[in-house]
């Protein structure tokens, strides 16, 4: 799996000129499944949404997680994370998981994140979306269950 995690003040999505998700501070998940993730890609990747520390602390430093400071999660699944740009200039999005297992796992991933005590909103699996965000630093980290 492959997301990039982004730290807001807030957050939306639409669909359709419909907002299907919103939050305040917290973080902005763009989620992609990659052909061949399993409940362990899963499952860390999870994990490390619940306790990635890059919210600041008393101090300034980045020291606590969106656990820690009572933070919301937009989880948004995007495909094109998956992308290959090594030949030509049109990306190809071979990586990706196909549509039945990638929602599986998008929902999958949804569930273990509320189930951790997060609030948690979401846009709509497959749909075109609008997301909009207040980047909070900006703060911005790529992850991949497979290269971390």
């Amino acid at each position: 799996m492959i997301a990039v995690l982004q730290r807001v003040s807030q957050a939306k999505v639409e669909v359709k000129g419909v907002a299907s998700g919103a939050i305040g501070k917290g973080l902005l998940v763009l989620l992609c499944a990659v052909k061949g993730d399993s409940d362990a890609d899963t499952e860390y990747m999870v994990k490390k949404t619940v306790q990635l520390r890059i919210f600041e602390d008393e101090a300034g430093k980045m020291n606590r997680s969106a656990a820690d400071i009572g933070g919301e999660v937009l989880v948004v699944s995007q495909f094109t994370l998956a992308a290959s740009t090594k030949k030509g200039n049109r990306p190809s999005f071979d990586a990706a998981e196909g549509p039945e297992r990638a929602n599986e796992l998008y929902e999958e991933f949804v569930r273990r994140l509320r189930e951790s005590g997060l609030t948690v909103r979401t846009g709509v699996f497959g749909e075109m979306m609008e997301v909009a965000l207040v980047n909070d630093g900006p703060v911005t980290v790529l992850l991949d269950s497979r290269a971390d």
